[in-house]
């Protein structure tokens, strides 16, 4: 079954138009990709910031934490 009318891949594909599909968009998706990986690694380091923050503040002395390794 050919959904872009060729029959047989022995040919020049110079001379055939489109092979896939959004053919000519790859450095657009490039850059759409850097950036969503960029944005993403930003968020998941303040998100982790907040939390390690957020755990310190709970025991800020250590009595805690050093009851519990007491009692171990």
């Amino acid at each position: 079954m050919s959904t872009n009318g060729m029959v047989s891949w022995a040919v020049d594909l110079k001379d055939i138009a489109a092979v896939y599909p959004f053919q000519g968009s790859e450095f657009v998706l490039y850059i759409a990709g850097l950036a969503f990986w960029l944005i993403w690694h930003v968020m998941q380091l303040r998100q982790e910031a907040e939390e390690v923050a957020h755990e310190e503040a709970a025991d800020r002395d250590g009595s805690h934490t050093k009851a519990w390794i007491e009692r171990y």
